[in-house]
């Protein structure tokens, strides 16, 4: 088992990798279970929100997440919401699972098929606090957003932060992946300068052939020069090859160590697989725990 509290060395990659969350699609459920027994108990399990899947099989697989004894955070994207009373029936079918966190977007739609138009609507709704939801993560961009300007994310991000606190629920901030530490660590430096307290999981892809890495990238809107891909070991000739996150896992937790940051955690998105993820975790653990 891969356990979030059996190391305590304080080298690269024990610290940082402690208390790791994943990310997956509800359809993915059933490789969940299969690498089940390599987890720890109460780690965190992302549900992604996609076009093609319903609701329901989010519901579903927060259940799922749930007995198998992990938390289950489903992502609930705004402007994929067509009313308040379709918003309310979600919330309450996730209560009804036994799920008290998740993650509010404003997803990729152009415009909102409903009243939400964003994440902070959502949150206002006043919904999430009256179904008793403890912990809520809003998304949290290092590199910026290609139609979004700097200072409008800034401002957006201070006001969800703020709207949670006032509800009474813990506000986490959660990054979209990338694949260089500088404008991460530049991005966590700002925040905390700005008076940002809270807690951040930094998404970091997991081990994935260049083609795979670069496909999600391109989707979600991701920088991935030819230089950054270089210092994952990898060259653009070689899209077949699998690399992991070795240089940036590095790179992070070296920075954070100088910036004597402690309250920052990291969010594997598993584009290779769940397996291989879990097999560079334990690998990186047993070289440097």
């Amino acid at each position: 088992m891969l356990d979030e509290k059996s190391s305590d060395a304080g080298m690269f990659p024990a610290n940082i990798l402690r208390g790791f969350s994943l990310e997956i699609i509800a359809k993915d459920i059933d490789r969940l279970e299969d690498v089940a027994p390599l987890l720890a108990r109460g780690t965190q399990i992302s549900i992604t929100s996609l076009g093609n899947e319903d609701a329901g099989q989010r519901v579903r697989a927060a259940r799922r997440i749930r007995d198998l004894g992990f938390v289950a955070v489903p992502h609930i994207a705004a402007r994929r919401v067509t009313s308040e009373a379709e918003l309310a029936g979600i919330i309450d079918a996730f209560g009804q699972a036994g799920v008290d966190s998740c993650l509010v977007i404003a997803g990729d739609l152009p415009r909102a098929v409903g009243p939400y138009d964003d994440a902070l609507a959502i949150i206002q709704s006043g919904l999430l606090e009256e179904a008793g939801f403890r912990r809520v993560a809003v998304s949290g961009y290092p590199e910026g957003h290609p139609h979004i300007s700097d200072p409008v994310l800034m401002r957006s991000l201070r006001d969800k932060l703020d709207a949670l606190g006032r509800a009474g629920i813990e506000p986490v901030v959660m990054t979209q992946f990338g694949f260089s530490a500088d404008p991460i660590l530049a991005w966590v430096a700002r925040l905390r300068r700005d008076g940002f307290a809270e807690k951040i999981r930094i998404g970091v892809p997991g081990p994935a052939s260049l083609r795979t890495l670069l496909r999600f990238a391109a989707q979600c809107g991701v920088g991935a020069s030819t230089k950054v891909i270089g210092k994952y070991g990898l060259a653009t000739t070689q899209l077949l090859k699998t690399a992991g996150p070795d240089v940036l896992v590095q790179d992070l937790s070296n920075g954070l160590e100088r910036a004597h940051e402690r309250d920052v955690a990291i969010h594997f998105f598993p584009f290779g697989g769940l397996a291989k993820t879990l097999e560079w975790i334990e690998s990186a653990r047993a070289a440097y725990g």
